[in-house]
This record gives structure tokens, sequence and C-alpha cells, in this order.
């Protein structure tokens, strides 16, 4: 398999490709569920496209929590075969389908009732591990284990001695959801995808009853394509009622929106070894691992204001804050939050009023001849979506296809990554890398790494940190607008990179310095690093501005201060 490189130029091929000769199955939406659905019929056999409107992964899959988990919370509404479904998923990536991004990551439930807590928490975990290892994929996660309040303190430091009477830890697994999407999608044009980001559908192409296409606005150079194709996924998560809406089918069912936000917060500002697991009045909240931070979220309202950036309010960032508190020897404060993002769960309504109790079971359909429809699920289970609407997708294509692969078939930078992290002293010795940069590199690109250490091997100056974002390299910004569809500064610090919520300064420092780092690949001139960098710093202050404002009506006038780029 040959790795694609996802430049300027491959795009323009992309879209000329997919204009110029019809399509087995056209994709619309390049979140996990679109990525995987692409990566699923390109396996097949089946000539594929994929359409984005605006960047890999820009709606909800890049601001999840982050967690690939079997969902421990669906056991106690007795939802076995979604958990079941979730585990065997978390079992595959993280031996098989993406060892470089997806990893192991500890959880500390406190228990605050002695004795029948235990017994039923404990049941519950319990249980959990044992399904996983049912299906023959738990190898490589430790099982739980109870602890002594003495212990759980121990390793959680952080915790107030009134706040347990003991606990569990278990382990599920996390990766950079914006940086899996962009592999999901690189590893579909490696097996022949056309994929194309930036490019919104405008309409439907019809033959009578029938979708046989749409009509695409390419945003960076202005052009429109008609592009058409036997079969059309619709896979645009919160936006498919929209979507559907272009075409006049809005099928059986309805995609109802829930805002999730999350804080991020330096390490040093939560003393434990472990994540944890808190319940709410509401849900749960979870402080996860992330490198040198901390990920605290989440929330769970319904939304119905503008879907493309939904917004954090102050309330938001106080209930995080109120219940992470609760339990936290020392508390945090505003000055400790570092990043804040807000996302959208695709929902399928209809079954409860409080979205916190609706589905996470995805549903798919043919909602009009040549037109499939996939919706709701949640991001561990996106390859059981996506070959569920292949597979639907395939009944309306009169020609035989052959089953779904994805199961067997490793993203990219999977193959041979364990062979280079063995070798990574060597490699770091070779480059003159810190072997702590190597790893850095190896978990967020496995195998592709050797791309990078390349770049730098071309161009010493590269292999210095970003000013303002000493975590990141000069390198890995080259190589998002070189390698990974990265059209735009806020597509390289926001998704390629996660410097926007990982710094103070939300990215400002290091921004222009990206903007040139990627003007000599983009073609940018003197006038357009200025434009991109002040739409930045737009986004970043109208984010900011969001968050101290009192509600949702609020935050979302003030976030939509900044409007989107235009590439002109």
């Amino acid at each position: 398999m040959r790795t694609a490189t996802l430049g300027p130029a491959r795009r323009a091929e992309s879209l000329a490709a997919m204009a110029d000769h019809e399509l087995d199955v056209l994709v619309v939406g390049a979140g996990v569920v679109g990525a995987g659905t692409a990566l699923d019929a390109a396996t097949r056999g089946l000539s594929t496209g994929l359409v984005e409107a605006r960047d890999w992964a820009s709606g909800t899959s890049s601001r999840s929590s982050k967690l690939i988990h079997g969902g421990l919370r669906y056991l106690e509404m007795l939802d076995f075969a979604l958990v079941r479904e979730a585990l065997k998923e978390r079992g595959l990536l993280l031996e098989r389908i993406a060892p470089h991004l997806v990893k192991p990551v500890p959880f500390l439930y406190p228990l605050q009732h002695p004795g029948w807590e235990r017994v039923y928490a404990g049941t519950g975990v319990a249980l959990y591990d044992l399904m996983s290892m049912a299906r023959g994929h738990g190898r490589g996660l430790p099982g739980h284990r109870h602890l002594t309040r003495r212990h759980a303190l121990r390793v959680a430091p952080c915790l107030k001695k009134d706040a347990l009477v003991g606990a569990l830890q278990y382990y599920d697994a996390q990766m950079d959801d914006a940086r899996y999407v962009a592999t999901l999608v690189r590893t579909a044009a490696a097996y022949g995808a056309h994929v194309a980001n930036r490019a919104r559908v405008t309409g439907f192409l019809r033959e009578g009853e029938r979708v046989v296409g749409v009509r695409v606005h390419d945003l960076e150079t202005d052009g429109e394509y008609e592009i058409r194709a036997k079969q059309v996924v619709n896979a645009t998560g919160v936006w498919t009622d929209d979507t559907q809406a272009m075409v006049g089918e809005r099928g059986q069912f309805h995609v109802r929106a829930s805002k999730g936000i999350h804080l991020v917060v330096p390490k040093d500002r939560i003393n434990s070894r472990t994540g944890l697991i808190l319940r709410t009045e509401k849900s749960v909240l979870f402080v996860i691992p992330w490198g040198r931070h901390w990920i605290v979220g989440t929330t769970d309202t319904d939304w119905d204001l503008d879907k493309a950036h939904p917004a954090a309010s102050s309330a938001d960032i106080d209930y995080v804050l109120r219940h992470v508190n609760a339990v936290l020897a020392v508390p945090l404060t505003r000055d400790d939050v570092q990043g804040v993002y807000a996302g959208l769960r695709p929902l399928l309504a209809g079954e409860s009023e409080a979205t916190s109790k609706l589905s996470r079971e995805h549903t798919v359909a043919h909602a009009a001849p040549g037109l499939v429809v996939v919706a709701g699920g949640k991001y561990t289970t996106y390859r059981v979506m996506a070959k569920d609407a292949v597979d639907e997708a395939v009944h309306g294509l009169d020609q035989r296809v052959a089953d779904c692969v994805t199961e067997d078939i490793p993203l990219v930078g999977a193959e041979g990554y364990r062979a280079l992290w063995n070798a990574r002293a060597r490699i770091a010795a070779d480059t003159g890398l810190h072997v702590a940069r190597v790893e850095h590199l190896l978990n967020r690109y496995g195998s592709l790494s050797e791309e990078l250490l390349g770049l730098i091997a071309d161009d010493p100056t590269l292999a210095a940190p970003l000013q303002g974002a000493d975590d990141y390299l000069r390198a890995e910004i080259v190589y998002a607008a070189s390698h990974e569809g990265a059209r735009h500064l806020d597509d390289a610090l926001t998704r390629r990179t996660r410097i926007s919520i990982e710094t103070f300064d939300r990215g400002t420092r290091c921004a222009r310095e990206a903007a040139l780092l990627m003007a000599p690949v983009l073609g940018w001139d003197t006038d357009r690093v200025d434009r991109e960098v002040e739409h930045y710093e737009k986004r970043v202050q109208a984010e900011r501005e969001s968050q101290l404002q009192p509600d949702d009506l609020t935050a979302d006038a003030a976030r939509l201060g900044a409007p989107d780029i235009v590439a002109g």
C-alpha cells in the first residue's frame, strides 16, 4: 500500500477525478464515520469519493472526550449489546488497527458509600472486563482492581480524604480524535479514495426520485463541480437533518444535538497518577490524562444554535469546575483553565426528552433511491457504523461487492510502529533529536514519522520546536500542509496539532511562525499570511469572549463575532 500525501496538488486531482467519472460511492462528511465509510468502501474495491465542507473532523469528531471506551455507564442502562460491540472495537483499535494512535488509560472511580457501592460498582467493572476478554480483545489492558481509601489516595493524592471510602481502578483507551480522523482519511486515500476538504455540498442531483450525485462548491478556488455517484452516503452527523433537507427527504429519524464542553488544565494542577471518573446528578465527569495536561469534562445539554461553532458559556465552565472541585483537595480556578472546547453529540431523537438518555446506537437507512443516511452512534463504534452504511449502499449497486475487510486493515502508520518504538533510542541518536521528541512523533504518526524525519533531514531548522508551543516541532506544521490536507492556519493549530487548547495564549504566540511555515507549501503571499493570522487571532478572541457570557444564547452570539475564513 502506498502512503497518500494529501497536499494541494492531490486535492485538486481528487476533485477533478470525482467530477470526471461516476463513482460507486460518494460520502458526504469527513468526521470519523464519513472517513471510516470512505475507507470501508475503498477497501471493498469500490470507486469512492469523500467531500467535506470544512476540515477533516472539524465538527464533533475533533471535540470529543478523546476516549475509546466500551461505555461503562451503558452497562447500568443494561445496554449489553452496545457495550459488547464497543469493547470489541476498542480491542481491535488497540491491538491491530491503530496501536500508534490508541493507548490504554487508567481511571479511578471513588466510592462514597461503604459496603453496597463496592459490590454494585465492582460487579459492573468486573462484567466490563469479562465482556472485553470474552471477545478475545482484552489483551494489553490490565484488569480492574479494588483499592482501599489509603491506597486510592496514594494513587490520586489530589482527592479530598472525605470524598471517598475506597475506590475501583479500571482501564479504557484514548486517542487524539482529530488526528485519528486525519489518519483515517489518508488511509482511505491510500486505498484509492478521492478526498477533498473545503468542498461543500450545495445540492443533490436527481433523476426522477433517484439521487445520482451532488453539486459541490470548492471553497478554496470558488469552483463548482457536479459529482455523480451510484450511491451517496450522508454522514454529516449533527448536520444530518440539514443535509437531508437539501434533497427533500428527512427519513424516519431526527438527529438532535447535545453540547458537551471540556476544560484543559496543566498536569501540575491535579496531583494524580490516574484518570478519574466521577458521578454527577446528570451524567459522569471524566478527568483524563492528556500529555502534559488534563482534560476535564463533560456537560450534556440540548443545543439548537450554531452547529459549526458551539460555544462554551461561563455557566458551562462553572458547572464542570463545581463538580470536579467537589472531590479535589486543591480546587481548580478559572486561572487554571488553559483551554476550553465545546462539541455536539449527534443523538437519535424520539426516545427521551433528556439528551443524556438518548440512544448512542446508530441508524442506517435508504432515505431515497441512491441516498443512504447513517446517524447516531459513538466514536468507538465508527467502524461498525461505516460497515453498515456501505452494506446498505451495496444493496443499491448493480454489481457483486466484497464483504467488509476493515477489521483487518491497519491505518497508515500502524505497520512497523512497534519495531520503530523499540528502536526509538537509536533513532534519537541518528537524528540528533531527544528520545522524548522521537516518542512524541511515533505516538502521533507511527511509522509515518519517517516522513517527518525526512523533512528535518532536508531542512534541519524544522527540528526546532515552535516558539510558544514547544511540545510541537516546526516540521509538524509543514507536514500538516504538505501531507495531511491542512488548508488554513486554524487547521494546523486546532486539529493537526492541539496548540489551540494546550497553551494559555491558545496558539496566538506561534500563529505567525506557523503561517510562515505553511506559506511555501500552500503558495501564500505576505497578505495571505497576515489574513490567516488575523483570522486565527479573531477566532481565539471570540472564543474567549463567549466563555465569559452567562448562557448559550449570549455565548453563541459572541462566538459568531469571528466569521469563517474565506480563501479568496
